[in-house]
């Protein structure tokens, strides 16, 4: 990548792409985000709200909750769905936990993770502790959203695939960029802060299932906030971070692929690519249930109809959700036998009560389970998502299905209809209907942060 900077201290460093990304974050105004994507990074909090609210009793929220009481972290930034407030970067970290206990939140596929989750939080609780107006932090959560996508660009497939779990080190990135330009670093102290993240990211796929992947979301946040933070008072890591010897990438993405930052002003941004999720379990179950689900509908059979169920998913996806007989309600979630089941059933799988450890031993969803064979798909990366269903039953009917849920909406109005409607449904039994619609509203139209102090 061509050029140079200059560094405080007078000397003149190449331009690697650390400082490239910092220098497109620095260089973008919150003005110049525009009404589409304003719209889009209200999706993103509506979605966001809707997912952390009922989490906010997870048990392992409660954990983190009395340790943060132990440590006499009350503050003055809310919990959402809770009474009590921590200190800004205690709430980001229960929030942002929160937000991914339920597994519920949006994806990216350029990020290669959860990207509302490892953001929205830290740009919030920064707007609050400065005072700033929520469209601020919407402009900067859409900055350090693209921010984090152009990371995960170049970080590259194999980072994810070798068993790091992107929401929590990607993530992390966005997180401080979105708080580095709500802020108003200039691009050497936005430099230092994804410097001081690259030092501090981490998380693994192998605790998927686990209390560690919530918190992952939510550590993902904190580092971006703090780094960002810490580097606004004069805190210095290197400015080459991501691409040093050593570095972000030589140590955790083999098959990185640098990138010069050349987006237009007409260029789509990559919140446009924004993925929500309408089951409460991990993304790559998701074209299986709604190919499982098509298929009931449409043939109107029973479970002791069905003979057996062929699903052919990605190879990579069994790293991340072949539990084969899950135990718990958090292993469902990871399951590709077990939801497809459950979607076969006609069981709900956007209610997160299904995900129980009840459900997970239910005798006849275990049989239905048992009937479901796995197998690797051959498809290109860039379908991994898709998913071949294929239901025989026992009258000789084989039944064939594809679905792909990875396509960007379109329709801003049917998603935020959508988006509602999951709003409403997650929200409603914790708030009841005033509450409920006052930040609907909020996150829709209004300007109030919801997480400033009260």
């Amino acid at each position: 990548m061509a050029g140079t900077h200059a560094t405080n201290d007078g000397q003149t460093a190449a331009l690697g792409p650390t400082m490239d990304i910092a220098q497109w974050v620095a260089g973008t105004e919150l003005s110049d985000i525009g009404p589409v994507q304003i719209r889009w990074a209200r999706h993103c909090l509506l979605d966001w709200l809707a997912v952390t609210i009922p989490g906010a009793h997870d048990p392992l929220v409660e954990i983190l909750v009395a340790e943060a009481l132990a440590d006499e972290a009350t503050g003055r930034i809310p919990l959402l769905g809770r009474s009590e407030k921590l200190t800004p970067s205690w709430a980001i970290l229960v929030n942002g936990t929160a937000g991914h206990a339920l597994d519920f939140d949006d994806v990216n596929r350029t990020l290669h993770g959860h990207p509302t989750v490892a953001i929205m939080p830290a740009v919030l609780t920064a707007a609050a502790v400065e005072g700033r107006p929520l469209e601020d932090a919407l402009a900067a959560f859409v900055i350090g959203y693209e921010a984090g996508c152009l990371v995960g660009k170049m970080t590259g497939d194999a980072h994810y695939d070798k068993g790091w779990h992107a929401t929590a080190t990607v993530g992390a990135f966005g997180a401080a960029a979105g708080v580095s330009a709500l802020l108003g670093l200039d691009a050497e102290k936005t430099a230092y802060a994804l410097g001081t993240t690259a030092t501090m990211a981490a998380g693994l796929k192998s605790m998927f299932g686990t209390m560690c992947k919530p918190l992952h979301a939510g550590r993902a946040a904190q580092s971006g906030y703090l780094a960002a933070r810490t580097a606004a008072r004069g805190f210095v890591s290197r400015l080459d971070a991501l691409e040093c010897d050593q570095g972000f990438w030589d140590t955790q993405a083999p098959d990185h692929a640098i990138e010069a930052v050349t987006r237009q002003a007409e260029d789509p941004f990559f919140i446009e690519q924004n993925l929500f999720k309408y089951h409460a379990a991990c993304y790559m179950t998701h074209s299986a249930i709604e190919a499982c689900d098509a298929l009931r509908r449409e043939h109107g059979f029973v479970p002791e109809d069905v003979e057996g169920v062929r699903l052919r998913v990605a190879e990579s996806n069994l790293k991340v959700c072949n539990i084969p007989d899950p135990t718990t309600g958090l292993e469902i979630k990871f399951s590709l036998r077990h939801t497809a089941a459950m979607a076969l059933m006609g069981m709900d799988t956007a209610g997160i009560d299904s995900y129980s450890d009840a459900n997970a031993n239910d005798k006849g969803q275990i049989d239905l389970r048992r009937r479901v064979t796995v197998e690797p798909l051959s498809v290109a990366r860039t379908m991994a998502a898709q998913a071949e269903v294929v239901v025989t039953l026992s009258d000789g009917r084989v039944l064939p299905r594809v679905h792909d849920v990875a396509v960007p909406a379109t329709d801003l109005d049917l998603q935020e209809k959508k988006l509602s409607a999951k709003f409403d449904a997650l929200v409603l039994p914790v708030l009841g209907e005033g509450l409920t619609h006052q930040l609907k509203t909020c996150a829709l139209t209004q300007s109030g942060n919801p997480l400033s102090p009260v």
